[in-house]
């Protein structure tokens, strides 16, 4: 039998002659991190928030850099600019708009093209997207880009009746603005993209505005078309993503929609306007880069649906091997020559349907 002193002399998790110093201070240093990690974890179970906010600081630096890129390549064309115009005239409104023209002397509408800005539907606004309408505008067109009320501060569908409302007022401020009321094209890049695609169905399926409440502010014969860079128009399909992307994308959605189960709910069903588009859908330019992931899932389908409604498409893809991939967003990066060519046929497209 062991004596007293021998089963004293054991080692024991609280003996200081079993463990040193240092080795107390490891344990609780991991025991720390991995209870703050489990809390993380437990947290992002419950909200959006914190994956929204992260999402949207990664965002916002990209676009402004993106931005910058598109300024070096603005033409030193005169125009007009009206910058901040609050729909309303409430400061206090989400709903903002920015307005270019030609400073040609004249007061005579122009054909209008209407920008949606993208950022996942939870960051962005329209001055990523100024230096593009400047050079839109620099060819001869009033362009206008509209801002929206983002997730999670604001959830869906509150942007589509915002951005609904600023089309009524664009429409009642047409003659002051150079706006043609009857050449418009709806424009959009990424989630600008889904929810130009959701303003020109409203318009052009009476079934889809009454299922989403909304009368619509623009009549279908006013729509001279639509360009969709890059954007999500089946939700359903996000699923096939894998990876960090997948992450980020459903954590947006979550964000916006206000429901983390968001494609077994209505958001997931309303959104994707896949499902809705008619043969009345204006002509259409569609793009996406080969290294963007919701091509293949989003922007392909897209344009083979509208294809098979038989609407008027122009569309603009690479081969998937082609070098480099181009990515989401790569017709912004006017640095590369893709970028150019896309430049050149969306003028081509905007000359075409709206002239």
């Amino acid at each position: 039998m062991s004596s007293k002193k021998d089963r004293n002399a054991l080692p024991s998790w609280g003996s200081e002659l079993w463990l040193s110093r240092a080795q107390r201070r490891f344990i609780g240093v991991v025991t720390t991190i991995t209870v703050v990690v489990a809390l993380i974890a437990w947290v992002l179970t419950l909200t959006p928030w914190p994956s929204a906010l992260a999402i949207r600081g990664l965002f916002e630096r990209g676009g402004a850099e993106t931005a910058a890129e598109m300024r070096r390549h603005v033409p030193d064309t005169p125009l007009n600019a009206l910058l901040d115009e609050h729909v309303g005239g409430d400061p206090d409104a989400d709903m903002r708009y920015d307005v270019f023209s030609p400073a040609d002397g004249g007061d005579e509408p122009l054909p209008t093209v209407v920008w949606v800005h993208g950022g996942a539907w939870i960051s962005g606004s329209s001055t990523d997207v100024d230096p593009y309408l400047r050079i839109l505008a620099g060819e001869g067109y009033t362009t206008v880009g509209l801002n929206y009320g983002l997730g999670p501060e604001s959830t869906y569908p509150t942007a589509v009746h915002q951005l609904n409302d600023a089309l009524l007022e664009l429409d009642a401020r047409a003659d002051d603005l150079r706006i043609d009321r009857d050449r418009i094209v709806l424009a959009g890049d990424s989630a600008g993209a889904q929810l130009a695609s959701q303003l020109a169905t409203l318009s052009t399926n009476p079934r889809y505005a009454e299922l989403m409440g909304i009368d619509p502010a623009l009549d279908a014969d006013q729509l001279a078309g639509v360009v969709l860079n890059c954007g999500v128009y089946d939700l359903d399909a996000m699923s096939e993503l894998t990876g960090i992307g997948s992450w980020g994308l459903k954590a947006a959605l979550w964000a916006y929609t206000g429901t983390r189960d968001w494609s077994q709910e209505s958001p997931g069903s309303t959104m994707s306007t896949i499902d809705y588009v008619t043969a009345e859908f204006p002509p259409t330019y569609i793009s996406g880069g080969n290294g963007d992931a919701l091509t293949w899932i989003q922007s392909l389908p897209m344009r083979d649906r509208l294809v098979e409604q038989g609407v008027e498409v122009t569309e603009l893809f690479w081969p998937a091997a082609h070098e480099p991939a181009l990515p989401h967003e790569y017709q912004f990066h006017l640095d590369l020559g893709e970028a150019q060519v896309a430049l050149d046929e969306t003028l081509g497209f905007l000359a075409e349907v709206a002239r």
